[in-house]
């Protein structure tokens, strides 16, 4: 769950002016995304914990993209020819929609961290000498050269933000693409949530990873009733979930928070056991790679289970064949669609960025869609709460312009490997 939703003004294009690189735009914390996401007084106990997820999320946040590809491409009907236009995030999505050889994918972040992420993975793509060295790059953990290969085939052509990005020093002195020697899916916000997670699980006496060692759904379902379940019921727990801050390592601001603790009891322990119980208990460990991020921190070995789209090997020469199709934009999603000529865009999607929006925003952002869609155009979008929100919302002179596929997207939503999602949404253009 996220805000990736690009609404505060910024560069547009692939290219960042200098300045970037002296920090006057990426390392100023918080300050873009802040301008997306303040609702409320800054004094206010509201607007003091929208402060402080601008500020947490001024970095990086999601190693990789927790929403389902193989969903999306499905719902989307993606195929060669089709002109794209998504939100960025950890871009795993973005590389796997190329196995479907689209003609176009506009990426569209406000995120710099994001935006560096998913240029240097276009760069690996391209210049990593094999499948085996991309792999070995985002795929497995504790490959002590990685950093080596990204000074000799990628940085060289990197553009200069990305590279300031990726080669900055910590208080260590380490630069921080060295944490691909290591594990880079245990950094990040989202990285340090799921630790925390882990973290939690053995206080209570529950190792989460034990759940690896099941061999069926059987026996996911009997850890997940025996081992995780009962951790929720914790008073501690049961207090600490209910602060909003708690949940910002998901990439959850506030007025997202209020939107999930709808789809539950009221508590949002309640709302956390049962997406928590999707994720270990509704798919086989041996097709779901969401579940080994959560519960072994890492992704399988080939041939050990499903791995992303973009790391199987039989996608690998379509993907690097496609990989100049896409373009990455640091850029105002509203500003960057209202630039676009009418009629250009095939497919649209927003991930779960709308939970948060104001009524103006949506209707913004709609106003493009509508405009800038071709015939038959299809928008996603993953929401917090199973309903969809735009009906009572989205002016109905824009609503009536598209049709709700509510079956679908039931059955594409029970489908979503993530499982942290209550509702996944598809709206196709009509006919004029």
């Amino acid at each position: 769950m996220t805000l990736r939703y690009p609404l505060a003004p910024t560069q547009t294009g692939n290219h960042l002016s200098m300045s970037d690189v002296s920090g006057e735009l990426v390392y100023r914390r918080g300050k873009e995304v802040g301008k997306a996401v303040y609702q409320n007084r800054a004094l206010s106990k509201d607007g003091i914990s929208e402060r402080l997820f601008a500020f947490l999320f001024s970095g990086l946040v999601y190693p990789q993209i927790w929403e389902d590809p193989d969903v999306d491409m499905e719902a989307m009907q993606l195929g060669a020819g089709h002109r794209v236009v998504t939100i960025a995030s950890g871009g795993c999505n973005i590389l796997a929609y190329l196995t479907r050889s689209p003609a176009r994918i506009d990426a569209v972040d406000l995120n710099a961290a994001h935006i560096a992420l998913n240029r240097m993975k276009l760069e690996a793509v391209r210049h990593l000498p094999s499948q085996g060295d991309l792999f070995r790059f985002f795929g497995a953990a504790g490959t002590s050269h990685n950093s080596d290969a990204y000074d000799r085939f990628i940085a060289p052509h990197l553009d200069a933000v990305s590279r300031h990005y990726w080669e900055r020093r910590n208080w260590r002195g380490r630069r921080r693409i060295s944490v691909f020697d290591r594990n880079f899916y245990q950094t990040g916000l989202l990285g340090l949530f799921i630790a925390m997670g882990h973290r939690v699980g053995k206080l209570f006496g529950v190792d989460p990873a034990g759940i690896m060692k099941a061999e069926n759904i059987g026996e996911q379902r009997r850890f997940f009733n025996e081992e995780l379940a009962p951790v929720f019921d914790k008073k501690l727990l049961r207090w600490a979930t209910s602060r909003k801050a708690s949940l910002f390592g998901l990439g959850i601001p506030p007025a997202q928070y209020d939107s999930l603790i709808t789809s539950g009891d009221g508590s949002m322990a309640s709302v956390l056991m049962a997406r928590l119980e999707k994720l270990a208990c509704d798919f086989p460990l041996k097709n779901n790679y969401f579940a080994w991020q959560a519960f072994a921190r890492r992704y399988p070995q080939p041939g050990e289970a499903a791995l992303p789209a973009y790391l199987e090997q039989r996608n690998y020469k379509t993907i690097r064949d496609n990989i100049d199709r896409v373009a990455i934009h640091h850029a105002n999603l509203i500003k960057f669609l209202a630039a676009k000529d009418a009629g250009t865009v095939d497919r649209f999607v927003l991930l779960d960025a709308q939970d948060w929006m104001t009524d103006d925003l949506l209707n913004d952002l709609w106003t493009e869609i509508t405009r800038t869609a071709s015939t038959g155009a299809r928008v996603i979008f993953r929401t917090a709460a199973e309903p969809s929100l735009l009906p009572g919302r989205l002016s109905n002179s824009l609503l009536d312009q598209w049709t709700y596929e509510s079956e679908a997207s039931r059955e594409y939503s029970a489908r979503d490997r993530s499982a942290i999602y209550g509702g996944f949404h598809l709206y196709v253009k009509r006919a004029a």
